[in-house]
């Protein structure tokens, strides 16, 4: 049938997948949007076909059932985690750093990283700086053609990825699959946040 042709999904059916998908997400650690999306569906006897929500509908629904299910502990947990990205920017600071992602946008749970992005001539140089430092890491898989390297690090709240770009991706908007805009914010910008 085509595309066109379809049913629209229901506005129940999309708001049953946005709140299962947050629950998969929330319990289960799962951070692809579409994986969740896609097991919330089969949960819900629904075929792939349907309309999914789109992310924000269930970001929406994972900070409603973090709020709801996880209160204070998930609050403790996002604090830690941003206290820990804040010193990572202020450790990073030669490479422009910005935090961006779930610690950020408040959505981040006990399975997620700390996502920071860095502009730097090469990676070399922040493999180099931290090889200074005593920190260990290791390269993980780059999702992205313009990311020139991801250094995983352990902290002790969460692994952080050091995403490495090039200085030129600086004044870059990024954005996420679905269009909306990528939120990052300085050490500055993250000291406000968390006097909040």
């Amino acid at each position: 049938m085509p595309r066109h042709d379809r049913p629209r999904p229901s506005a129940n059916a999309r708001a049953s997948i946005a709140s299962a998908a947050a629950r998969l997400m929330a319990e289960d650690g799962i951070t692809d949007y579409h994986l969740a999306k896609r097991k919330a569906a089969r949960q819900l006897g629904l075929t792939e076909h349907v309309g999914f929500p789109d992310n924000s509908e269930v970001e929406a629904e994972l900070r409603a059932y973090r709020s709801l299910y996880q209160g204070d502990d998930h609050a403790e947990m996002l604090a830690a985690m941003r206290h820990t990205a804040l010193e990572l920017l202020d450790l990073l600071a030669d490479f422009r750093p910005y935090l961006t992602g779930s610690v950020l946008d408040g959505t981040a749970g006990e399975h997620s990283h700390i996502d920071i992005l860095l502009f730097a001539d090469s990676a070399k140089e922040v493999e180099i700086f931290l090889l200074n430092r005593g920190i260990e890491f290791e390269h993980v898989e780059a999702r992205n053609e313009k990311v020139e390297a991801v250094l995983q690090m352990e902290t002790d709240t969460a692994d952080a990825d050091l995403v490495i770009l090039s200085p030129q991706q600086e004044r870059v908007s990024f954005k996420y699959r679905d269009g909306r805009p990528r939120e990052r914010i300085r050490a500055d910008a993250l000291r406000a946040l968390l006097l909040e």
